[in-house]
């Protein structure tokens, strides 16, 4: 019987010192006066690092962030997204020099004109638009602030023009159409 009880209290107390000493695993990183880094069970001062592992930590990658749009009706590419908060679905214009409005869509986003008003050709002909700006626009991740934009009158859908879609990478490939930031 004293056989089996002295190798039980040998590991039992083998398993409260291990215990006390994991039960604390943070280990601060300090600096020493000659600028060396030394590593201590207690704090070393207020501006100490504290770490919880002796292993360097994992270096992380910011990762890009994109948006894929599948091809929709007509072959055209639709993008929902906010137009100073309100929802708006917009088709994809390559050939839009800049964000365009429908007259509603601006009304209700508390758009308003400015002074100046310019001709735009469209491809309907020539028609005269008044210029403005979007506080915020935001499709998918993406929030761009102080959007230039025309108020275009009997415009049926709201158009994502160029002068945003040049601020992004973007490709097409199988019927589908990526945005993505710049490297």
């Amino acid at each position: 019987m004293q056989k089996t009880i002295i190798p039980f209290l040998s590991l039992l107390v083998l398993v409260v010192l291990s215990v006390n000493a994991w039960g604390n695993r943070t280990i601060y990183k300090c600096k020493n006066q000659q600028g060396e880094l030394i590593y201590q069970k207690s704090p070393c001062a207020d501006n100490a690092e504290s770490i919880t592992s002796w292993t360097a930590p994992i270096e992380t990658r910011q990762v890009k962030s994109s948006l894929v749009l599948e091809r929709g009706n007509g072959g055209h590419y639709f993008l929902d997204g906010e137009v100073n908060g309100i929802p708006v679905q917009f088709v994809v214009d390559t050939g839009a020099s800049v964000v365009s409005l429908p007259s509603s869509v601006a009304s209700a986003a508390n758009i308003v004109c400015k002074e100046d008003r310019v001709m735009m050709q469209t491809a309907n002909g020539s028609i005269l638009v008044c210029t403005a700006v979007i506080a915020k626009l935001k499709f998918g991740s993406f929030l761009v602030k102080d959007v230039a934009a025309a108020i275009v009158p009997n415009l049926a859908q709201p158009l994502f023009g160029m002068n945003i879609l040049q601020k992004f990478n973007i490709s097409q490939e199988d019927n589908k159409l990526k945005i993505s930031e710049h490297n």
